[in-house]
């Protein structure tokens, strides 16, 4: 798993490819043509104030049901953080897929992309950061409920704070 992790941390964009062949793949095997009424709109938000410290993150995605099991799109992330005199910006592209074998049960993969903007006192720093989650949720409806586990975790470099991520999804 190390050596996978490693070749995707120095191409992460063979393996942006692979999830978009697997994509269109997947979306020819639909017979449904109406494209647009097999699409749902979601995302996340999250806000956090504390002592001298504020966070805003918001996440729009849209994804493309190709089956009764199976569903795929994109979303765009931004993360804005203020601790004291330090501020973090983050944002870029995701990835996603899922994969429902139960109606209640729901397995995700996703790649995120991030551009990361770090100024601390007076260090500057910015650079790219991948990150790729594979997840398990409890769906009820049109939310999940779940934990995502990032496998190119890096504790230097990731802006979270462990590798097991909870998640709280809601498509419409």
């Amino acid at each position: 798993m190390i050596k996978l992790t490693k070749f995707f941390r120095k191409y992460p964009l063979l393996l942006l490819a692979l999830v978009f062949t697997i994509s269109s793949n997947a979306q020819k095997t639909n017979g449904n043509s109406d494209f647009w009424n097999d699409v749902s709109y979601g995302g996340g938000f999250g806000l956090g104030i504390g002592n001298n410290s504020f966070n805003v993150a918001l996440s729009p995605s849209a994804i493309y049901r190709v089956s009764e099991d199976f569903s795929t799109g994109l979303s765009l992330n931004a993360n804005y953080s203020k601790f004291g005199d330090s501020d973090f910006l983050a944002y870029g592209p995701s990835f996603i897929n899922f994969y429902n074998p139960f109606p209640f049960l729901q397995v995700s993969g996703e790649f995120e992309q991030w551009r990361v903007n770090l100024n601390q006192n007076n260090f500057s720093e910015n650079y790219w950061y991948s990150a790729l989650f594979v997840g398990f949720g409890y769906t009820q409806r049109n939310i999940t409920f779940g934990l995502r586990y990032d496998v190119l975790y890096d504790e230097d470099r990731s802006f979270y704070a462990d590798a097991l991520v909870p998640f709280v999804r809601v498509y419409f």
